[in-house]
């Protein structure tokens, strides 16, 4: 497997890197997540003139028609900035949406998400359920020629934002997808803020009265893509980890050559040194089963071998980013605990991406599930 970048994935790179360094360094981010939208329209703006809203969307639909190896270093960057805005989860729901969408409801949002003018997001997460992908507590029934929606959904990233909801929901046939907007009647949000700073919502479906168009493909056939879209979802994950995983390397690395102790920095007491070099092995082997996870995800093989590798990959990263992210705390001393330094929030980052879209537990049973 080719693990080096081609040129144009090395030049969106750069151009996605060179944004954030001069328009997202850390007190840039920290205004935006204590805004009352908890996200940056002008970030936003850019993201989608630079083409990242449309990399994973067909050339039929205004896209590039690319995949998750071509997202890859773009997530690598954006992990490594800690960028709050839901550009995953969108990403996500627009490719879900292009995939068992008509032609009416994708003319209807997909310009829209290239051209940053609309975001998605994807409720899938159902309360006391952990990481279950079938939907079972929320439920749509037929009335008339619509639909009546009613559940509940944990969790949402990107809820409040969204100009549509995508909503996996159980009907007589099976699992079903449905177009919901957020602030419709029947819909109640209770907003929240995750460890890492992410805008979430709780939904709630009460009685939630959906027109026919409101419904993805056929009724009952949405859940095998709705497990592929989580695993590609799953598989940008580990690239985000990746890229936080690697700053907190780099800045604890810097770290240890200022810091004196004895009158010499500490990089050169021979015990850190080792710490150091496990931090880079384990960093470099996650990376590796991130590109994994990537090219089995972009593949058009079985469906059991792009689980075992996305949740191959995910158990890797979990126990790589809990790691590095504890030892790059460790060995920053008392101060890597302080919301003055980025690898306090990037700890937290790391915290949240072992549990996002299912823990290492989680992808451990569905490994041995899939054999």
């Amino acid at each position: 497997m080719n693990f080096e970048l081609s040129d144009e994935q090395q030049q969106l790179s750069e151009s996605v890197r060179k944004y954030l360094a001069s328009h997202y360094g850390f007190e840039q981010r920290k205004a935006v997540i204590a805004s009352p939208q908890g996200r940056s329209d002008g970030a936003w703006r850019a993201f989608a003139e630079m083409g990242l809203t449309a990399i994973a969307l067909p050339e039929a639909d205004g896209g590039f028609g690319g995949g998750a190896l071509d997202l890859l270093p773009v997530m690598e960057a954006l992990g490594e900035a800690l960028v709050v805005e839901p550009l995953l989860d969108s990403i996500v729901a627009g490719r879900l949406l292009a995939r068992t969408g008509n032609a009416a409801q994708r003319a209807a949002l997909l310009p829209g998400l290239v051209d940053g003018s609309v975001a998605l997001a994807l409720a899938w997460l159902e309360p006391g359920r952990r990481y279950a992908q079938a939907p079972e507590t929320t439920g749509a029934r037929q009335a008339g020629t619509g639909w009546v929606l009613d559940g509940a959904k944990s969790v949402v990233v990107g809820a409040a934002s969204a100009a549509r909801l995508i909503v996996s929901a159980r009907t007589g046939s099976g699992t079903s997808l449905f177009l919901v907007d957020p602030r419709a009647a029947g819909v109640t949000q209770n907003p929240s803020r995750t460890v890492d700073g992410l805008r979430v919502a709780d939904l709630r479906f009460a009685g939630m009265q959906l027109g026919a168009d409101a419904l993805l493909g056929d009724a009952g056939t949405a859940q095998a893509p709705l497990d592929e879209a989580l695993d590609f979802a799953c598989a940008l994950q580990c690239a985000d980890a990746i890229g936080a995983m690697r700053y907190a390397h780099e800045a604890t690395l810097e770290y240890t050559k200022t810091r004196k102790q004895f009158g010499t920095p500490i990089a050169s007491f021979q015990v850190l040194q080792h710490r150091m070099v496990e931090m880079l092995i384990t960093l470099e082997q996650a990376r590796s089963m991130a590109i994994l996870a990537a090219a089995r995800v972009d593949g058009q093989g079985d469906a059991n071998q792009r689980g075992r590798a996305v949740s191959g990959a995910k158990v890797k990263i979990a126990d790589a980013a809990r790691l590095i992210s504890q030892e790059s705390v460790q060995l920053h001393g008392g101060m890597g605990m302080t919301e003055e330094l980025k690898v306090s929030h990037t700890f937290r980052r790391l915290t949240m991406a072992g549990q996002r879209f299912g823990d290492a537990d989680h992808h451990l049973e569905r490994f041995a599930a899939l054999d």
